[in-house]
């Protein structure tokens, strides 16, 4: 395989063309529950055309790097946030929108805890854990109508570890 991506690790200003990175990064905004309690508020932004929003909990067979990018999707309808219930990294691919194709893959690794919340119709690779378990909850459109575009990659990506 020719086409090589490094994974980089997930900050907020890297991945902000793409969606939000979900942490408790910083101090809480509001202390709640008699003081026992740190609220980080309203940390992403759900988008939604029609339908509502949703929560499902995914479980995705985990994949290791190297890893064969051959196909990247998005939501027109709606934007996606993935919440590990677990404290393990997982891979996090995107790509910019190059007139309804993908372009050039960025491929994230997050530390633990992190989350993301990719914009309504931003190009990603399917759900990547890198280790088991491979639980998410997922907050998403669920509504009538696709919302799913799935772009199969005639020349496939390898992802490998960054340095």
């Amino acid at each position: 395989m020719s086409r090589q991506i490094a994974t980089e690790p997930l900050t907020s200003e890297a991945f902000a063309p793409f969606g939000q990175v979900i942490d408790t990064a910083g101090n809480p905004d509001k202390i709640i529950n008699a003081g026992k309690c740190g609220r980080y508020h309203d940390r992403v932004r759900i988008d939604l055309v029609g339908g509502r929003a949703g929560v499902s909990l995914f479980d995705a067979e985990p994949r290791s790097l190297p890893y064969t990018l051959d196909l990247l999707e998005r939501h027109p309808d709606g934007s996606q946030c993935f919440l590990p219930m677990h404290e393990h990294p997982f891979l996090v691919i995107v790509a910019p929108d190059m007139g309804a194709r993908p372009g050039t893959p960025r491929a994230f690794v997050t530390a633990p805890g992190q989350g993301v919340n990719f914009h309504r119709a931003t190009w990603h690779g399917v759900l990547t854990p890198l280790h088991a378990p491979g639980l998410f909850a997922v907050i998403d459109r669920i509504g009538i109508g696709a919302n799913l575009e799935e772009f199969p990659l005639s020349e496939p990506w390898e992802i490998v570890a960054g340095a």
